[in-house]
This record gives structure tokens, sequence and C-alpha cells, in this order.
């Protein structure tokens, strides 16, 4: 069965250290780890939320588009990744490994929908 691991981060927590998260060289070795596990179907990750945009509506309907820092939102996803495993435990079992996990940020699992 398919699960999304969606990697997440906390712009304010001071648990993140200066840069923001886990050091980089923990998520490459984890990222190594999965993907030799062979379990992983596709995965990404993503600049600052600083660097995006979002698109919503207005009160009258409208769409209104918005560039980065989102003051009003301080969790961001950071990157994801998509793996095919025997059932939610094991998907867990992958989350807890991930750096995205430690103190700042957590691992949302969620099953990938079939249609």
């Amino acid at each position: 069965m398919k699960y999304a691991l969606l990697l997440m981060g906390h712009t304010n927590d001071p648990a993140c250290g200066e840069d923001g998260g886990a050091d980089p060289e923990e998520f490459f070795a984890f990222d190594k780890e999965i993907t030799e596990a062979g379990v992983v179907v596709a995965s990404f990750a993503l600049e600052d939320p600083e660097q995006g945009a979002r698109v919503g509506s207005d009160d009258d309907a409208q769409r209104v588009v918005t560039t980065g820092p989102f003051a009003e939102v301080q969790e961001f996803v950071g990157g994801a990744y998509i793996i095919d495993v025997a059932n939610m435990d094991e998907a867990l079992e992958w989350a807890r490994r991930s750096p995205a996990s430690a103190p700042g940020g957590h691992v949302e699992v969620r099953p990938v929908a079939p249609y």
C-alpha cells in the first residue's frame, strides 16, 4: 500500500536551531537509507516557504495570490516521500527514522487514495 510521508517543519520553533531544522546531512543519510530499502515511489524537497505563493479566495470569492513569507502560517511542508510498504505500521517506522520527526518538526503519514 502507498503512503505519503509529509515532512513538516515549524518556522518559530527554537528547537529547530539557527538553520530551521535538522542538519541537511541527516536528511541526505535518511534519503539514502529509505531509497536503498527500495520502498520509495517518489520524493521531493521544497524550497523555503518564503519562495512560494498561495492562491485562495477573498470574501467575494475572488482569487487572491499571496507571496511568502506567510506570517500567519508557522508550519510548512519541507518535502515528501511516497512509499510503498505493507501497512501503516511500516510507514510509521519510516516516519520515526526521518530527521523531520526530531524536535521542531513532525512527519504526517497519510494513505494515498486509490483513485
